[in-house]
């Protein structure tokens, strides 16, 4: 089966508990298997007590409610959630290949088929979240799974936001991604989402991101500027591709539907079998 039936009650008992699959801010993930469909799932364990000291329920709470009402083959499925005393549990889907990230460091960088595979997949689940009025806001290989087949799956929707008008002001993410309109403490859109994959475009094929700077002050003054350094490794469509999302002003950025078409991505998408692994086991 790939699916669970919704339950209203879960509990720890309805699940064969794994092997850890990661430590995060708040707790841990596990391996885990639903007992009656016997699905393999991620359960993700987080610690009531670290949520409440850090005054984040409201976040986690915002993250549940947006990811119940996602439905996309390129963002990771969630199936539910069920609480104790102590532990909130969150069952997603389970992604065999891991973090993008992993990958990513191991490499050493991408080659373009790879880049464009990944990065067509990443946008067309941000021009479906944008659809719902949902800004991811954190683009990053930490937060890109991969399924065994190779498909990318977008996750981690801790910092995302329903915002119908597509307005905000709060200063969230991760430094390397963030865009002019939040370094400059001025409102911005979705269009947050569209620098962030030009960002994850550049550090897929070099391993590390445009901007990256040893001090925080200097990260902001080369996002400011737009002070992006281009090795020969990027050839010009890359280039083209990346500066047309890096733009300052996110009016003049590339849409999500345009970067679908973009002959960077056109001529290296090849789907998900870019990302298939023939040595992993399972």
């Amino acid at each position: 089966m790939n699916s669970l039936e919704p339950k209203k009650n879960w509990n720890i008992d309805d699940f064969d508990i794994g092997g850890p699959l990661g430590r995060g801010k708040y707790g841990n993930a596990f391996l885990a298997r639903e007992r009656k469909s016997k699905l393999i799932v991620c359960l993700k364990m987080i610690f009531k007590k670290h949520i409440v000291l850090d005054g984040t329920e409201h976040q986690i709470i915002r993250e549940l409610e947006i990811m119940r009402h996602l439905y996309h083959p390129n963002i990771i499925q969630y199936f539910g959630y069920f609480h104790d005393e102590r532990r909130l549990f969150i069952i997603l889907q389970y992604a065999p290949q891991g973090e993008l990230y992993k990958l990513l460091k191991a490499a050493n960088g991408f080659d373009d088929i790879k880049t464009a595979s990944i990065i067509s997949q990443v946008a067309a689940a941000l021009k479906y979240c944008h659809s719902k009025k949902v800004i991811h806001r954190d683009i990053k290989p930490e937060n890109i799974l991969i399924m065994m087949c190779g498909q990318i799956k977008l996750a981690d929707f801790g910092w995302s936001v329903h915002s119908p008008s597509l307005k905000r002001t709060t200063m969230c993410g991760t430094l390397d991604y963030i865009c002019p309109e939040m370094v400059n403490s001025r409102a911005y859109n979705e269009k947050v989402d569209n620098w962030s994959l030009g960002i994850l475009t550049f550090e897929l094929l070099m391993a590390y991101p445009p901007f990256e700077s040893d001090d925080r002050d200097e990260t902001y003054r080369k996002i400011r500027k737009g002070l992006a350094i281009y090795p020969p490794k990027i050839g010009f469509l890359a280039k083209d591709f990346i500066s047309k999302l890096l733009r300052n002003d996110p009016k003049l950025r590339i849409t999500l539907s345009e970067v679908c078409v973009h002959p960077y991505i056109k001529n290296n998408d090849i789907g998900p079998k870019a990302m298939q692994s023939p040595d992993f086991v399972i």
